[in-house]
């Protein structure tokens, strides 16, 4: 006979100290609290596995946790029960902020909430919070870009990159993208890139011959070493290099003729911080442009697939498959 008093449990994934995901990862029951003043409690639907969850995993990554620790930088989901006025049962939700969003609920302040449109695709509001957001900041955060203008970023492949192809291809704006297989070419095209090129010695040549030299406004890196140096030279004269990911794990280097004689800006970009620190009204805005884009099917992240939490072991090791196209989720993770 079941217990009156208990409370409903969920579930989700924890680890109790860093290091391997795939060793130190535990699926957990826990039990549901009701939502306090100004909290909400949220039915997970999907949470993607992003390189910042495993590196927080793993112990590498800029911000550490207090452990035990669960996981989960973004996602979205139904809110089940209330303590806010800004927030009712049955409204669907993504969130702004970290919320342990590799389990079945969470409970978080409601100011972390951003409400989504009814009918949105769940896998992808599960992607809003941190690429699309990325490429935005990337295209407005450092000059005011007009149509015409171009862009050069490696990467290109990313999420983060085919967002940015997506976003300028509305706004007019020219993109030059670097990738590591030429197999992608049709694909990105297909989003709106304008250039495609491998990203070594003979892309960086053909980007130039295109540009007609150095005449790109911006440069988007998530490489570093040599790939980064190579959006550097594509520049114009006082543009602006802007790092936003290390996936080469290598230094960026910067020559001092670039610096001196090209007066090049290098700046760098967490979306993690602008999301605390702009004003709300400002991540409103962004965010529900953002939403309107992915609801109308103009931004688009690809989904390899998706796996149930207890599945995780599984899930990661997706990760590594050279068959992999796309983003790895855990969805529906929610009885």
């Amino acid at each position: 006979m079941n217990d009156p008093h208990t409370r409903p449990q969920g579930r989700r994934l924890i680890f109790h100290h860093t290091g391997n995901p795939a060793e130190v990862l535990e699926i957990s029951p826990f039990e549901l609290q009701a939502p306090g003043a100004g909290e909400v409690l949220v039915r997970i639907l999907a949470a993607p596995i992003n390189p910042a969850d495993l590196n927080t995993i793993e112990g590498t990554y800029g911000v550490k946790p207090e452990l035990p620790a669960v996981p989960g930088i973004e996602g979205c989901g139904v809110v089940e029960s209330s303590g806010s006025p800004e927030f009712a049962s049955g409204d669907l939700v993504m969130f702004l902020r970290r919320a342990s969003t590799w389990a079945t609920h969470t409970t978080v302040p409601a100011s972390s909430l951003f409400k989504l449109p009814a009918g949105i695709d769940p896998l992808q509001a599960a992607m809003l919070k941190v690429n699309p957001a990325t490429a935005w900041r990337l295209l407005h955060g450092f000059e005011t870009l007009k149509a015409g203008d171009c862009i050069v970023q490696n990467l290109g492949n990313s999420a983060v990159g085919r967002c940015v192809i997506q976003i300028a291809r509305d706004l007019g704006i020219r993109t030059v993208s670097f990738v590591r297989r030429m197999e992608v070419v049709d694909e990105l095209r297909a989003l709106g890139a304008d250039e495609v090129f491998t990203d070594d010695e003979e892309g960086l040549q053909a980007a130039k011959e295109v540009l007609g030299g150095a005449n790109a406004a911006l440069a988007f890196n998530a490489v570093g070493g040599d790939s980064a140096l190579r959006l550097m030279k594509l520049l114009r004269e006082s543009g602006t290099h802007i790092t936003y990911g290390a996936m080469g794990r290598k230094p960026v280097t910067l020559p001092n003729g670039l610096l001196i004689f090209r007066d090049l800006r290098i700046r760098g970009l967490w979306v993690t911080r602008w999301v605390e620190q702009a004003p709300a009204a400002e991540i409103h805005e962004v965010y529900q442009n953002l939403t309107e884009r992915i609801a109308a099917g103009k931004l688009v992240q690809p989904v390899d697939g998706s796996f149930a939490l207890e599945a995780y072991q599984e899930a990661l090791a997706r990760l590594d498959s050279p068959e992999r196209e796309g983003k790895v989720l855990f969805a529906p993770v929610a009885d």
